[in-house]
């Protein structure tokens, strides 16, 4: 395997350049999609590195319940430093996969009792919540709904509700949720990965916006909505929840939606700043997945030939 099996930690340091650049230069969906399918990748690339790492640390405690034969000096020169590299990826991949399970919990558990808050309330598309606290998100579910409270609603007009509701059901509609908790995991999995998160809570939230300022039929409106909810609301619950305030860099969303419609174009062309990056990013992503396979090819035909039949 030699040095190949290091490459899936580091190469998502590729993407970076891609997901600065998407945020400015790519259709907001165009950007989501992207950039959340390269972090996906990138992440289970990198944890699989861990756990062939893991095999070969583990193969070295005493007591193991491995064949004593992965132990064997041939195996363990399969991978550089395997004394160190194999045992110090055992506490990786648990952190790693604790936080991950962690994450996916609070997830689910947020969704669970903000359902649980609704069952007294109509069963209708749009919930409104008794509440002064100025906030308002989409709630997937088997019923998808829009939360808001009262003191959303009075803090704004008239054309501005009508915008905040066809930002919600964007969210919906998209299943940006997915999108959010996939980043988020891939996130906690490499921590080099976290400006994909950030990238992709943006640009899932201007992604709503453009619809929004679609159906609504008024950017302006949209913009002034978005503005107008952030300086009273205090976001959503979990980042995983889209929310028509959330945290963010909101004086960017606002002045994108003062500005012309995005390019609808799906892939930025080859010869621009925007383009290098992303094809960079894909490059990445490919030599970061075939390093992990050939690495598990490997080190599978290693185990088998040194396992004793």
């Amino acid at each position: 395997m030699g040095v190949f099996v290091f490459l899936p930690l580091v190469l998502p340091l590729t993407a970076w350049p891609v997901a600065r650049l998407a945020e400015h230069h790519l259709h907001p969906r165009a950007a989501t999609w992207l950039l959340t399918g390269v972090a996906a990748a990138l992440a289970v690339c990198s944890t699989l590195c861990l756990a062939l790492l893991m095999v070969v640390g583990t193969a070295q405690l005493p007591g193991n319940p491995l064949p004593d034969a992965w132990s064997d000096p041939e195996v363990r020169e399969a991978v550089p430093y395997d004394e160190i590299a194999g045992k110090a990826a055992i506490p990786a991949l648990i952190a790693v996969l604790s936080s991950c399970a962690k994450a996916a919990w609070r997830h689910q558990r947020v969704l669970r009792r903000a359902g649980q808050a609704l069952a007294g309330l109509p069963a209708t598309p749009v919930a409104v919540l008794p509440d002064e606290a100025p906030y308002a998100y989409a709630l997937p579910g088997k019923r998808d709904r829009i939360v808001v409270t009262t003191g959303m609603l009075a803090a704004l007009s008239a054309p501005e509700r009508r915008a905040l509701f066809a930002h919600e059901r964007v969210h919906l509609a998209a299943r940006h949720h997915r999108f959010l908790l996939a980043v988020q995991l891939a996130a906690r999995a490499n921590p080099f990965l976290r400006p994909l998160r950030s990238a992709v809570m943006y640009t899932a939230e201007r992604w709503a916006d453009e619809e929004a300022a679609v159906r609504v039929g008024s950017r302006r409106t949209v913009a002034r909505a978005v503005g107008k909810a952030a300086l009273v609301s205090r976001g959503t619950p979990i980042a995983t929840l889209a929310g028509f305030a959330a945290p963010g860099p909101v004086p960017r969303r606002v002045a994108a939606l003062l500005g012309p419609a995005p390019a609808t174009s799906l892939w930025p062309p080859a010869f621009t700043a925007v383009g290098v990056a992303a094809w960079g990013a894909a490059a990445g992503t490919t030599v970061s997945a075939l390093s992990s396979a050939n690495s598990a090819v490997t080190l599978f035909f290693i185990l088998e030939a040194a396992t004793p039949l």
